[in-house]
């Protein structure tokens, strides 16, 4: 565990202009730990710093301005420092009370239902309630017409209230916490929520910050305070914050502190801040390195001082707050077709019902006077009263109305909920399956979008990132290039813990975490060679590694209390794996604040003063740090991309070791390595001074602040000396190349979309086995529109004359041959020109006809805009995953977008739809959940708009017989719980738990998992067939006991009863003959519903209020009543039989040949193992049966 107190004890001095700017410092000796004793080692005194001057360009105000940008007038807001109450009475800024709950008890129920409102069924279903109000349209009781619509709502609405009353409850505990806020003199305790903006806040080591605040002053010397943003953006390392010079030493509650700060307003950028501050009449300015978000904990620093600047919902965590975007299942899409279709089908139903009654009534005009259901007069008051007879034509009005009315459960309102219901159990068993559970992060999978599991089983396209997705991004120092000599010989190890570089600290030994492989011949340059020219160099270079960085040396605890570890903390893991490295080559990185650094060199511990740190950026593509020596000479270190770096070089002094060094770095990338270029060059005092001079005009500069700046870090970092080049090797995550396999297999189409060089991202391909010696590469770099046309045009033709080709035809001239696959490697400057051009659709006809694509140096909106490509021109499904920040955008875009729990934070995981651990769970996830999940879906779809159809006909028929005038024999409290308890567990049952093919098998023929991305399970033509069978059904249940008792005294009452049973058992056994996998709770449920049914009908008919009095027991009493039964399940069952038996035998599907395989897979082993599942076509699987 990390001390909680700096790692030297230290004892600095205020800045004197006047002193040198570096004094050399008492050293001593520390040694590689030997095998024997530790009473040999020599031991270290730490002495306290000398007297420095700061030339005003320290590490954090470099980091502070490296983007600085002005602020206009109207977009700048004012914070009076210490002075909340004019600060918030003139400009009004929130307060410090954060909401996340969406509702209050007024606005629960407005609000709730206005959301639930938005989808157009529940809008279709309140309309037909309200219809059933009025008298003239009442077919059902007014209380049975609004249940259904009244369960949904309020299952719902009990759902969202239970889900915001945890958010209330959070909220509340949150904005109760206190803080110590500078009241009257003193630091006393505050209740968050009462923070202002403007109030000077003090905080403690490991508490979290309440609102956005400037830091200060800290209990460091320098203003270094540590923080851990792992509640912002789930980063682990520590980083760095500083305050500014002007208040390090200011004591709020003693000398008071009043001020101006002029900030930009509120907004989401985590990463960005841009200020100024106006302190006794100085303007500075301020960076991201001097603030520090709310939700971030301050580590290994004792106390800090800061003002708040942005609180409650405009702190930018809370700006941040909203989840990814909504996304909408293909499956439901698809689905809102077959709805229009039901809908166009039962106006049709309700206009045929509204016609023939308009003809009834023409032809019994002259009988209507005494007619049961249109009576004109009424004659039991003897007068002769009128009716309320509104004439033929309105009453066929009225009777479309009630037609509507009556069927309206066509559109099935019991889906909907039942989706919901069945995509929380699959989510339920993917978060649970220990396939998906990573055991190096302790994380289980996440379901963070619960509408589009079945999409999981649909996906043609996968866009990888490849940093940390494909690979580990734990970086592990490989080689190096010194001096145009490659130190990567076989001879390289990694050392024991007993032979590691370890330095003295008083009576402890401090080793590093993490060992690094050691080449021998390096270590022997190094250790007895270094006062030659070769020697230097390597010092040189490895003091850089060590050096120009931000690395935070952490203490870490172990067993043995006489040995400590030094953990190397920072944002960026190259970063680590270059000071880890320079450590184990006696270059040990001991301690850094704000303004030196100490370094264990070989044994000399040495104090060095950080002058200036430019930090990377994407323009420069470098970084570089200006330190000053202990014998007074001051040195810029710059690192960086070899595509920036030579250009920076003195290539006339170091022409050959650039030409070795090149040739080094393509080796390298050859091989999969991340490569860095590492330059120096000494600076005389005048040439510092001009770099002070110039860096202090364009950090206080008004306008072009930030041009300015990068203005001055390019003018510096030129005419470098070359050092050398390292190769970080980014480990292949276990499983990659399997993973990717499987997915081709599959069907899916892998593209790789990275960052990284084009060199480096071939050889990760090879290794992942994403590419093949057998395929041919297409590779596309143009530094112009014209270029990229014609080599688009080039690659078409390729791709048109290698599918052209017949079988096993070969060109010896161009070196294609039929058969072979094509791989697409381009460029990000290439698709600078081409993506939202003319050239867009030159890319797709290329790219679509290739098996790999793979984009190199590409940025995150073109990642995007590479994914949009393809959803805008195909139908096709597509998953985008990643690890970092520059991939949200790409998984957004996505139709699923799935997050890497990585080394990069957690920003892709809170923007994606799906996170998980590794690269290689896509496979389970896919192949498995995915497969289940859609033949799930799929089916539970098609049977809820069957099972409620077959309903619908029965009522219809029954209208025909009925002179149209809409009375139905089936109780109105029947039709309601017909979708509610007749019939809806079964489905919802089946949607989670049914498997039609087990995972052992669904993983041993990855080819399976093309039945979703053809749409076999649902499609039009199925839609259509099974609405034909449940006409064919509906008229079995109809019209046999319609014959059966036509001649008899049963009443309707009773016949409706046995038509109840009959739809109920029915379409039970029509759910239990397409049942893969039975289990108890399948039983339970389908048995279980039929038991129900046959109890609450019961239950209605003994219930005197109701209509139909006893009259189950009048029809259940004789034999016709279950002869029909029996006969009604014959008759409607057996053809649906007949034409699954026969297409399964005589044109089976992959899943069904699958199937027989699980079942017979012991006989004709040695056959069945030839079989190519590969393709399936339709003689294939007749010549396997």
């Amino acid at each position: 565990m990390a001390t909680e107190r700096p790692l030297l004890d230290l004892s600095p001095r205020p800045p004197n202009p006047a002193a040198d700017i570096l004094k050399p410092i008492p050293s001593s000796r520390s040694s590689r730990r030997s095998r024997g004793s530790r009473g040999s080692l020599d031991r270290i005194t730490f002495a306290p710093p000398p007297t420095v001057i700061r030339y005003g360009s320290r590490a954090e105000s470099d980091r502070a301005n490296a983007s600085q940008k002005d602020i206009p007038d109207e977009d700048a807001r004012l914070v009076l420092i210490n002075d909340p109450t004019g600060t918030n009475e003139h400009f009004e800024f929130s307060g410090n009370s954060i909401r996340t709950a969406k509702y209050s008890i007024l606005t629960f129920l407005p609000r709730n239902l206005f959301e639930q409102f938005h989808r157009v069924a529940y809008i279709y279903f309140l309309v037909i309630a309200i219809l059933n109000q009025l008298p003239q349209l009442a077919v059902f009781g007014r209380g049975a017409s609004i249940l259904p619509l009244a369960f949904v709502l309020f299952v719902t609405a009990i759902k969202d209230a239970y889900e915001d009353y945890r958010r209330h409850r959070s909220d509340r505990i949150e904005n109760n916490r206190t803080a110590q806020v500078l009241t009257a003199g003193d630091f006393r305790p505050k209740r968050w929520k009462d923070i202002r903006v403007g109030e000077i806040i003090k905080f403690q080591s490991n508490e979290t910050l309440p609102c956005d605040i400037v830091l200060l002053s800290t209990s460091d010397p320098t203003g270094v305070a540590y923080v851990q943003t792992i509640n912002l953006d789930g980063e682990s390392n520590l980083k760095t914050r500083y305050a500014k010079q002007e208040t390090l030493f200011r004591t709020p509650e003693k000398q008071g502190l009043t001020g101006l700060i002029r900030c930009e307003n509120p907004n989401r950028n985590i990463y960005g801040f841009y200020a100024n501050m106006e302190i006794d009449g100085k303007r500075v300015s301020l960076g991201p390195s001097n603030i520090i978000l709310r939700g971030c904990e301050l580590k290994n620093t004792s106390w800090a001082v800061g003002v708040a600047v942005y609180a409650g919902r405009e702190t930018k965590v809370m700006l941040n707050s909203s989840g990814s975007p909504s996304k909408r299942s293909r499956l439901e899409t698809h689905m809102n077709r077959e709805t229009f279709l039901l809908s166009a089908l039962l106006i049709v139903l309700c206009t045929l019902v509204a016609v023939f009654t308009g003809v009834w009534l023409a032809i019994h005009k002259s009988e209507l006077e005494l007619a049961q259901f249109f009576r004109k007069k009424n004659y039991s008051n003897h007068k002769g009263d009128n009716y309320n007879y509104y004439g033929i034509g309105m009453e066929v009005f009225i009777r479309f109305l009630m037609a509507v009315i009556v069927f309206q459960i066509m559109i099935p309102i019991s889906l909907y909920i039942s989706m919901e219901l069945v995509r929380l159990g699959q989510a339920y068993f993917m978060i649970q399956d220990s396939n998906l559970y990573d055991e190096t992060s302790h994380s289980r999978f996440q379901c963070r979008a619960l509408n589009i599991n079945e999409d999981l089983g649909q996906i043609k396209y996968v866009f990888s990132d490849k940093t940390g997705t494909l690979t580990e991004n734990k970086m592990e120092f490989q080689c190096a290039s010194i001096s145009g000599i490659d130190y990567s010989n076989e001879k390289a190890s990694v050392p024991d813990d007993r032979s590691v570089y370890s330095v003295i600290v008083g009576d402890q030994y401090w080793r590093p975490k993490m060992a690094v492989k050691t080449d021998p011949e390096l270590l022997k340059l190094l250790r007895n060679r270094r006062n030659t020219e070769e020697g230097r160099n390597a010092s040189n270079f490895f003091f850089a590694l060590s050096a120009c960085n931000t690395i935070v040396p952490l203490v870490v605890d172990t067993p043995d209390p006489a040995q400590k570890l030094i953990d190397y903390q920072g944002e960026s893991p190259d970063e680590q794996a270059l000071v880890y490295a320079a450590a184990a080559y006696g270059f040990v990185l001991i301690e850094r604040t704000s303004g030196h650094i100490i370094i264990d060199v070989l044994g000399d511990r040495q104090r060095f003063d950080i002058l200036g740190l430019h930090e990377f950026d994407s323009e420069r593509k470098r970084m570089s740090a200006i330190v000053g020596f202990p014998d007074k000479t001051v040195k810029i270190f710059v690192k960086g991309a070899d595509s920036s770096m030579f250009g920076v070089m003195e290539k006339t002094l170091n022409a050959n070791i650039i030409q070795a060094t090149e040739l080094h770095l393509k080796t390298y990338s050859s091989v999969g390595l991340r490569t860095l270029v590492i330059g120096m060059r000494e600076m005389n005092r005048m040439e510092f001074e001009e770099w002070h001079s110039s860096y202090e005009k364009a950090s206080t500069a008004l306008f072009g602040r930030g041009s300015l700046l990068k203005a001055v870090a390019a003018n510096i970092e030129s005419n470098l000396s070359i050092l050398g080049a390292s190769g970080i090797e980014d480990k292949l995550q276990q499983g990659v190349p399997e993973a990717i396999e499987s997915l081709r297999q599959a069907g899916i189409k892998v593209w790789v979309l990275t960052g990284d060089k084009q060199e480096t991202a071939i050889s990760i391909g090879y290794s992942c086995k994403l590419l093949t010696g057998e395929m041919i590469q297409i590779i596309i770099n143009s530094n112009s529109k014209e270029s990229c046309k014609k080599s688009l045009e080039e690659a078409l033709a390729t791709t048109t004359k290698l599918a052209s080709m017949p079988p096993a035809a070969e060109t010896t001239a161009t070196g294609l041959a039929a058969g072979r696959t094509l791989a697409l490697i381009i460029d990000g400057k290439s698709l600078l020109y081409i993506l939202e051009t003319e050239l867009e659709g030159e890319l797709f006809k290329v790219a679509t006809s290739c098996h790999v694509v793979l984009c190199c140096r590409v940025a995150p909106l073109q990642k995007a805009g590479i994914v949009a490509l393809i959803k805008k021109r195909t139908d096709d499904m597509t998953l985008a995953i990643g690890d970092g920040a520059n991939d949200v955008s790409m998984i957004q875009m996505a139709d699923v977008g799935i997050g890497i729990s990585g080394q990069e934070g957690r920003q892709a995981v809170m923007a994606s739809d799906f996170a998980m651990g590794q690269f290689r769970f896509l496979v389970p996830l896919l192949l498995v959940h995915g497969h289940w999940n859609y033949q799930r879906m799929a089916y539970m779809i098609l049977y809820n708009f069957y099972r409620n159809s077959i309903f619908v006909f029965v009522l219809f028929w029954y209208v025909l017989y009925t002179a149209f005038s809409l009375t139905t024999a089936i109780t109105e409290w029947s039709s309601v719980l017909y979708s509610v308890i007749y019939t809806a567990l079964p489905t919802i049952v089946i949607g989670i738990l049914d498997k039609d093919l087990s995972r052992k098998t669904l993983l041993k023929y990855p080819q399976l998992y093309g039945s979703g991305q053809r749409e076999e399970r649902y499609n039009l033509k199925l839609f259509i067939l099974t609405m034909m069978d449940s006409i064919w059904q509906s008229l079995a249940i109809f019209f046999i006991p319609y014959l059966a008792y036509r001649h008899s005294t049963v009443d309707g009452s009773s016949i409706g009863d046995l038509w109840t049973l009959a739809v109920v058992i029915m379409v039970n056994i029509h759910l239990g003959m397409d049942v893969f996998r039975w289990n108890w709770v399948t039983h339970v449920s389908i048995w279980g519903c039929i038991v129900a049914t046959f109890i609450c009908v019961i239950i209605i008919d003994v219930l005197p209020i109701l209509p139909g009095f006893w009259a189950i027991f009048h029809v259940m009493a004789t034999w016709v009543f279950w002869f029909c039964l029996a006969a009604i399940l014959v008759a409607g069952m057996v053809p649906r039989f007949t034409m699954k038996a026969f297409s399964e035998f005589f044109f089976p599907s992959d899943i069904q040949v699958a199937r027989e395989l699980e079942k017979f897979g012991n006989i004709n082993e040695n056959r069945v193992s030839e079989v190519a599942m590969s393709t399936f076509s339709n003689n294939q699987q007749q010549s396997i049966l």
